[in-house]
Formats: structure tokens, sequence, C-alpha cells
């Protein structure tokens, strides 16, 4: 496998969806103008595609081990994470005051890209520190924060989310695990949390884990959960009474150690309110619903990559209107018209993802830098769709990046084996897709009466008629228009049918989140297609844009129709079943 980070395709999509000003222009951003922020992206595509690339395939063969309760992972990545941590890319995101560099989100979302693009597995754990960085900074006392936070963005530490039980995985309110007070005015931490990422490893000095536990006199289910900090080593220095006992053995991520953890008594710090713990929780799982949507963008570039570099060199056949090059004993199969739809498929999807990312980041910078109240509400709104679009589309076009390299892709060695069975949990984990649709369906739709919705709505309608006054937009804000339209009308079936029956909602609620993410995706490649069209744009990559906007305009928005003519379907009878 090679990976090459797509620099080229970042900036577009920087100066086209933001602007290198209005980044520069946030709180404390001012030194991160195009040339500071490209260096930052091309210094982290070298240590991608130089460092973690080549350890992809290596590891998920060696996979991590576990020998007396403790994990070990594949060769290299020791010293790739310590290579990783030195140069500081650990706190890129996290406040000067702790030792990072204060990176927005606009910047260091690309970053993830990449780094999930080179090696996923690699990327868990600092991606998991990340979230718990956010989680602690925004939650815990000042004292907590003080002892934790520096070793968080240095990387000499890590951090975990660990949710799920034995006998509860996304059902948080069956969680068992205890939380008792202790005289020294912590907790003890009692229980077993499951699918723990991270919860072992040799490459920090110390691993935070964020437990959800019950304390008493919580009121049941999920609204009585406390969060606590409960670290593998304690604050004095002495062993926690914490204990991995296994490592799964997944379908992918071999390098990445998926941990059962055992706490028994083990010294805990609260994190939040009092048996209010899901409100701090889901500042990290709303966080690493984001970078799991990253995640499936990652590896869908990585597959693009792949299936462009096959298609260009493997001989088969000849075209359908005659030799191509009859120089060669056939032609390369990229002149074959299926092939040529899968490629331009992969580009228009990976291609939208990537500017859908930079829209979702930006305004996750205006929310956390100015307190601007409808780009907070619009992130609400996306996340579920982020992350449960990216990692379905992911997924299709890692498959169809098998399917471009045939047999080839099927066996091990050509790296497209390994990126399918990777890209698979991301549909999974951080709430399967199913939940997200009906978070989206049950909870932001008809949030603040339609509030939520609004914040999209209106400005996309906005900017179609914009679009209808410009000739150069001809072929593409009537179909946007279209579908907007379809999208409106869905939600008004949703917001009825929320009401008369709740099935009917909840059925229509996986086509009515990919509905609403192709029209908002339709919308960038819109912005994308005027940014293509400016004066000074490369000329190839112009066409290249261009081209592929058109098959997100022709063969993928048109699938709006459909969607919504099912949504309107209705519900499937239990006694259909």
């Amino acid at each position: 496998m090679r990976y090459a980070a797509p620099l080229a395709d970042m900036r577009f999509v920087l100066q086209t969806v933001i602007g290198f000003d209005r980044i520069r222009a946030l709180p404390g951003c001012g030194d991160f103008d195009e040339d500071a922020a490209m260096a930052v992206l091309a210094g982290a595509g070298d240590l991608c595609s130089g460092v973690l690339a080549p350890l992809n395939p290596t590891g998920d063969a060696e996979g991590c081990t576990f020998e007396q309760g403790r994990v070990r992972t594949p060769a290299g990545f020791p010293d790739a994470y310590r290579l990783f941590r030195d140069g500081g890319w650990t706190g890129l995101a996290a406040d000067a005051a702790d030792g990072g560099h204060a990176l927005p989100r606009c910047l260091d979302a690309p970053i993830t890209e990449m780094i999930c693009g080179a090696n996923l597995s690699f990327g868990i754990i600092p991606g998991l520190s990340a979230g718990a960085y956010r989680t602690i900074k925004a939650h815990a006392e000042p004292r907590l924060a003080a002892a934790t936070l520096p070793h968080l963005a240095s990387g000499a530490w890590s951090g975990t989310m660990c949710l799920s039980e034995p006998h509860c995985g996304s059902d948080l309110g069956l969680v068992r695990t205890r939380a008792a007070p202790a005289a020294d005015g912590g907790w003890r931490v009692s229980g077993s949390k499951i699918f723990v990422s991270g919860g072992q490893h040799d490459l920090t000095d110390n691993i935070l884990h964020l437990v959800l536990a019950r304390a008493p006199g919580g009121p049941a289910g999920s609204g009585g959960l406390s969060l606590l900090l409960v670290p593998r080593i304690c604050f004095d220095g002495t062993a926690n009474s914490v204990a991995c006992t296994g490592i799964e053995d997944k379908m992918g991520l071999h390098a990445s150690p998926t941990c059962t953890l055992a706490f028994e008594a083990a010294q805990g710090w609260l994190v939040g309110e009092l048996h209010h713990g899901m409100r701090a929780m889901f500042s990290m799982m709303n966080d690493e619903r984001l970078s799991v949507g990253l995640q499936g963008l990652g590896l869908a570039e990585a597959a693009t990559q792949s299936a462009y570099a096959w298609a260009g060199s493997r001989l088969q056949g000849r075209a359908a209107k005659g030799a191509r090059r009859p120089d060669l004993p056939a032609d390369p199969i990229i002149v074959h018209a299926d092939i040529r739809r899968m490629l331009l498929t992969m580009r228009a999807y990976t291609e939208g993802m990537r500017a859908m990312a930079a829209w979702i980041a930006w305004h996750a910078d205006l929310r956390d830098r100015t307190a601007d109240a409808a780009a907070r509400d619009l992130v609400d709104l996306m996340t579920p769709v982020v992350k449960a679009l990216f990692t379905d589309l992911g997924f299709e076009v890692v498959n169809f990046g098998l399917q471009v390299m045939g047999g080839h892709g099927y066996i091990r060695g050509n790296g497209m084996e390994q990126m399918v069975r990777d890209a698979r949990i991301g549909q999974i984990y951080e709430g399967t897709n199913g939940i997200q649709a009906l978070d989206l369906v049950g909870r932001k739709i008809p949030a603040h009466c339609g509030r939520l919705a609004r914040r999209f709505f209106h400005p996309l309608q906005q900017a179609i008629d914009a679009m209808a006054a410009e000739p150069a937009m001809a072929a593409f804000a009537p179909p946007l228009a279209q579908a907007l339209a379809r999208l409106q009308r869905a939600t008004a079936f949703i917001a009825r049918a929320g009401e008369a029956d709740a099935d009917a909602a909840a059925a229509a609620a996986c086509d009515y989140l990919h509905l609403m993410g192709l029209v908002a995706m339709g919308w960038l490649w819109a912005r994308m297609v005027a940014g293509a069209m400016a004066d000074g744009v490369d000329i190839d990559f112009r066409a290249a844009k261009i081209a592929a906007a058109r098959v997100f305009f022709t063969r993928i928005l048109p699938r709006t129709s459909g969607l919504t003519e099912t949504i309107l379907g209705g519900a499937i009878a239990e006694s259909a079943i």
C-alpha cells in the first residue's frame, strides 16, 4: 500500500469551503495563514506517508499480543508513536496553556483524515486521547485538569472511553459498574468494561480511563450514571486496581488493542456533576463520532488512490470502442466504462466528504471559539450525519476499490482487503449507524421546534437562490433545488409520523439520514464547482473537479428521489417479520 497526502485537494477545500482569511480571523488563530497551515499539513503528510503507512500492512499481519495481563503493539508501533509524540503531533489541537498549539479543528480534521488513511489502527489511540483531553478540559475540576491535561497534550499519557459491558452495548442504562465514595474524597470503581480501544498498550506511560459508573443515590437508567477518571497508574505513582483480562480477536484493526478491563475498587476521580455523567461523556462521544466519520473519509481516500493506480496499470481486455493501446497486449482497465463508473463514484464521494468535513469542522471552531449559537446547532444536527454517512460511504468506496482490483483486491498483500476489514467497524462503534439515524430523526430534527433543521435549510435555500442567477451553475442549481424540496417533504413526513406512529419515523431514519447527507454534500459540491471556476485555478485540476461534480449531480444526487419515496412508504409491520 502506498499513501500520498492529498494536499492539493485539502488546500482547495480550505480555500473554497472556508477561506484562509476566515481561519486567521478566529480567536487565537492569527498565526495560521495559508503558508503556515499548509506547512503543518505537509509535515503531517510526510509523517503519514513515510512512517505510518509502511507500518499498516505489517501491523495488520502481526497484530497485538496479550501476555500475562500486558498488551504489546506490533513491531515498529512504539518507535512510530515516539516519533509522533516527539514531533508535537499529539498536542496540536490542545491549548497553549497545556503545552499544545491550539490548532483549529478545520486544520486538525485533515490531519486526522491523513492519519486514518495511512494507518487507522495507529490513529485510534491519539484520537481517543484528544477526545479525553477535551472532555477533561470541559468538565473536570481545576486540580484534576492540571494533573492530567499537560500529559495528554504531550502524548506521554493516553485516554480511553469505558462504556460497554458484557451484558450491554449501546443501552448504557443497563450499566452495572459501581462507584463508591472513599474516605479520601475520591471514589472506588468496580466492574467490567469491554470493547475498550487502547485499554492497555505499550505506547504511553499511563492511560486515563473515562468510566461510566453508577454511584449511590442516582436514579435508574442512563440518567443516573456518573463519569469517573480512573488512571492505570495513580498520580502518586502506584499501580491502580485496573487489569486487562484480554484483547478481542477482531475482523479488522488488528494493530489496535481492543480490551476487556476489570476494575476492582480502583481509585477514581469524578468528572462533571454526580449522576450527570452522560452529559460529560457526550462531549467525548460526539467528538469521537465526528472522528469516526473522518476514519471513513481517510480509508476512502486511501482506497481511491490504490484503485486509480491499479486501473492505470492493469492490462485486461480492449476498450468497447476499439483498442486504446494497440502497442500493448491489452488496454489498461481504466478504459472500461464500468471501471470509470466506480473510480469516479469513489472520487465524488471522497472529495464530497472532505468538503463536508471541513464545513462541519469550521462550524465547530465557530462554536468553540466564538460561542456562535447557529454554528452549535448545525454541528449538533450534522454530527450523526457525518458519523453514519461517512462510514457508510467509506465502506462503499473501499468495496468499489476491491472490485476494481478484482481477484487481486480479494487477496492479502495488495492492501485493499485490509481496508475493507478495517472500514467495517466504523458503521458499528460509537453508536451504530442506525442509532445515529434515530438520534437525527428522534432528537435533532424535532429539537427546539425544528430550530436545528432550519439552521441547515435556510442558508441552503439562500445559496440555491444565489446560484440560480449564475449561468455557470445552470447544471447544478436546479438538481440541488429539487433535492432540497425532497428533503423538506421527507422532513414534514417525519414530523407528522413522529407524532402519529413512532415506528414510521424510526423505519425512515436511516434513509432520511442519507437523504440529508447527500443534500448537504450536494451543497458543498456546488461550492467547489464555483471555486474551481475561479481565476487562477489550474486547468487540469478544474476539469477533474468539475468532472467529479457532474458524476455527483447526475449519478448520485438523483438517489434522493428513491430515498424520499422509501421514507414516505412508512414502516414495515411487525406481522411481516
